[in-house]
C-alpha cells in the first residue's frame, strides 16, 4: 500500500504567509483572528475523526488501523502547535505589559 504525503493542516497559516507585509490587508488583527479561528475548527474536525476512527478501531469495523494512528498523530501535532502558538501570544502580550509599566 503506498503511503499519501499528508496534507498540509488548513488554517494554521494564513495563505498570504510568505507573501511579505505588502499583502496583508488592514493592520486590525481580523486576519490573525480568522487564522486562528480556522485553527481551532480545524483541531474540532481532527480530533472527531480521530475519535470516529479510534471508536471503529476498537469495535473490530476499521480494516486499516494506520488511517486511526495517523488522525490520531494529525490531532495531536496541530494541537501541540496551536499551543504553542498561544503560549508565544500570551508571552508578548506579558513582555508589552512590563514594557508599559
Amino acid at each position: 500500500m503506498p503511503i499519501s504525503p499528508i496534507a498540509p493542516v488548513q488554517g494554521v497559516m494564513p495563505t498570504n504567509y510568505l507573501a511579505g507585509a505588502a499583502a496583508v490587508p488592514g493592520t486590525d488583527g481580523s486576519a490573525f483572528a480568522a487564522s486562528l479561528t480556522g485553527a481551532v475548527d480545524n483541531i474540532q474536525q481532527l480530533q472527531s475523526t480521530s475519535n470516529q476512527l479510534a471508536v471503529s478501531a476498537v469495535t473490530g469495523n476499521l480494516d486499516d488501523i494506520h488511517n486511526a494512528t495517523i488522525a490520531a498523530t494529525r490531532a495531536q501535532v496541530t494541537l501541540e502547535l496551536v499551543a504553542a502558538v498561544r503560549n508565544k501570544g500570551v508571552d508578548a502580550f506579558n513582555e508589552i505589559m512590563r514594557m508599559q509599566a
